[in-house]
Order: C-alpha cells, then sequence, then structure tokens
C-alpha cells in the first residue's frame, strides 16, 4: 500500500473511531509504530488530526471561506468543473450553486449557444456579465448591460423554472446519509432545485467522500451522478460502485 493511500485509510479509522491509540493503529495496519508516527504527523500538519500523548483524535471540520476554498484543490476542482461543463449541451437551462467547485464551469460554458443560467452564486453570475449567457439568479434577474438585479415575482417560484441539468457542490458525501452541507440556507436551496431539476450532478473533490457534516441535501437515489477526481481511495470508489452509485473520476 502506498504512503499517500495508506494515510488516507489511518484518517478514515480515526475518523470512524473519534479517539484512537497508536499501538492500535499500528495493529489495524500492520506497520511499525515509526511508520505510524511519521504518518500521524503529516495527518497533524494538514490539521486533519490532533496528536496527545500515546494517541490521536480527529478534528472535526468547519466550513472555511469562500475565498480560502477557491484555493484548495484547485487543480483537482478545475478537472472537475470541465467535466461538468462538457455534459451541458446547446441550448440548456442548467444551475449552478454557489460552491467552490461549481464556480469553475464558468470558463468552460462560454463557447455554448442560447444556455440559461441559474445560480444563486453572485461570483457565478459576475464572472458570465458581458458573455452570450442568460443569467437568472435566485431572487432576481441579473441585467448584463447595467451589472444589475432586476425583481420578478416568478423569480422567487422555484417551480417556475425548468431546469434541464442542475451542478451540486457537497461538503460531506457518505453513503448512509448521502450529500450534506454546513448551511442551513444553502442546504435548503439545494434541496428546491434538486426537486424541480431533471438531471443532478454532485461535483465534488475525494476529499469530501465519507464525511457527513452539519445539515443533510438529499440521499444519493436523488443524484444521477456524483463527478469527483482520482484522489478517491480504491476501496471508497468500489463502495459507492457496489451500491449503484454512478460515479465519473476525472484523472488529474
Amino acid at each position: 500500500m502506498y504512503t499517500v493511500e495508506r494515510q488516507q485509510h489511518i484518517l478514515q479509522f480515526i475518523r470512524n473511531n473519534k479517539v484512537v491509540k497508536l499501538v492500535t493503529l499500528t495493529k489495524e495496519f500492520n506497520v511499525s509504530m515509526e511508520t505510524i508516527r511519521r504518518d500521524i504527523q503529516q495527518l497533524v500538519q494538514e490539521k486533519k488530526i490532533e496528536k496527545f500523548y500515546g494517541g490521536v483524535k480527529y478534528i472535526e471540520p468547519v466550513e472555511g471561506l469562500m475565498d480560502n476554498r477557491l484555493t484548495q484543490q484547485l487543480t483537482e476542482k478545475i478537472a472537475i468543473a470541465k467535466a461538468c461543463a462538457s455534459l451541458v449541451d446547446h441550448g440548456d437551462c442548467i444551475f449552478i450553486d454557489s460552491g467552490s467547485t461549481t464556480y469553475q464551469m464558468t470558463p468552460f460554458l462560454l463557447g455554448k449557444e442560447k444556455l440559461t443560467v441559474v445560480t444563486n452564486s453572485l461570483p457565478v453570475a459576475f464572472d458570465l456579465i458581458g458573455s452570450t449567457i442568460e443569467v437568472m439568479i435566485i431572487g432576481g434577474r441579473v441585467r448584463h448591460s447595467e451589472k444589475s438585479v432586476t425583481s420578478n415575482d416568478f423569480l422567487f417560484r422555484f417551480d417556475h423554472l425548468n431546469i434541464n441539468k442542475a451542478f451540486i457542490c457537497a461538503s460531506g458525501v457518505t453513503l448512509e446519509k448521502g450529500i450534506s452541507d454546513f448551511s442551513l440556507e444553502e442546504a435548503m436551496t439545494r434541496k428546491q432545485l434538486i426537486n424541480i431539476s431533471q438531471t443532478v450532478y454532485v461535483a465534488t473533490d475525494s476529499t469530501k467522500f465519507n464525511k457527513d457534516v452539519a445539515i443533510q441535501v438529499c440521499p444519493l437515489d436523488e443524484v444521477d451522478m456524483i463527478l469527483t477526481d482520482n484522489g478517491l481511495p480504491k476501496e471508497t470508489l468500489q463502495q459507492f460502485t457496489e451500491a449503484g452509485i454512478k460515479l465519473e473520476v476525472v484523472d488529474i
């Protein structure tokens, strides 16, 4: 087993058990104490776990600021976003949510004709201003010429929107709980869009798998496909595939 893969398995084991002794890890992974200490030191530096005398404990993730998340796993996010954009056809009406992965879709959409983008993301809307893409922002309509939002009553009614494809981000993805997010408001918006969209894609990098954060968005049977990067551990990929979840793994 490669070092990176072993560290991912170690992190998963610690996440599941919350607090673990180092000697337990040596037995579980059949490696020396020296090897475990090196792996633990790497995970501590990445601020994924906290070390104490003789053991470690898992650090529950918290949602970072959007500006910070835009630079994390950037290569992976761009590759995933490009794969998402390839699923968009001319004439589609799509929803792009406010995540840092789906935000990266915008430059790959500029060649699409007669495309409508519905979004709750100001950065997505701002990036598309000046293009030929029709942009509707939840709560109003973006006017390209004035860079302003004009309100119409029907735009507040989700059931009046006809979304072909929704591209949703996730802060956590598990087989048991499905898609989850830190924010109740974001989760409620995503629930609404999932309910009215013909096809639902989840765009998320491999670090979000086997994490269950505060608010459930939807179970996985409401998702048509998950797009992620090839940093996903083989064991996790196999588990999701055997459960009937359709994944597209993008090479980095």
